[in-house]
């Protein structure tokens, strides 16, 4: 699973780590303040960016866990029914 972004025309690959953390940085800015409209709604718009990455690798990693959940009960039905 990779989180990919458009930035400026540049496809930028981020890991769940780097998106998290540049998606803090953006609310702190914006509940900071002393930006200008414009500045504030493309800050907006990036961390909506942020956070659909975010999601995107929590979503892998549930489904990951959920499949390996999935096979460990499937491993141990089979063993009970031999």
């Amino acid at each position: 699973m990779t989180g990919k972004t458009e930035t400026g025309g540049t496809e930028v690959t981020l890991s769940y780590e780097q998106a998290r953390d540049e998606l803090i940085e953006v609310v702190r800015r914006l509940e900071a303040g002393g930006t200008s409209l414009e500045d504030s709604l493309a800050l907006w718009e990036r961390g909506e960016e942020l956070a659909k990455v975010c999601r995107r690798w929590l979503e892998g990693a549930r489904a990951r866990l959920d499949a390996a959940l999935a096979e460990e009960e499937e491993e141990e039905g089979g063993e009970g029914a031999e």
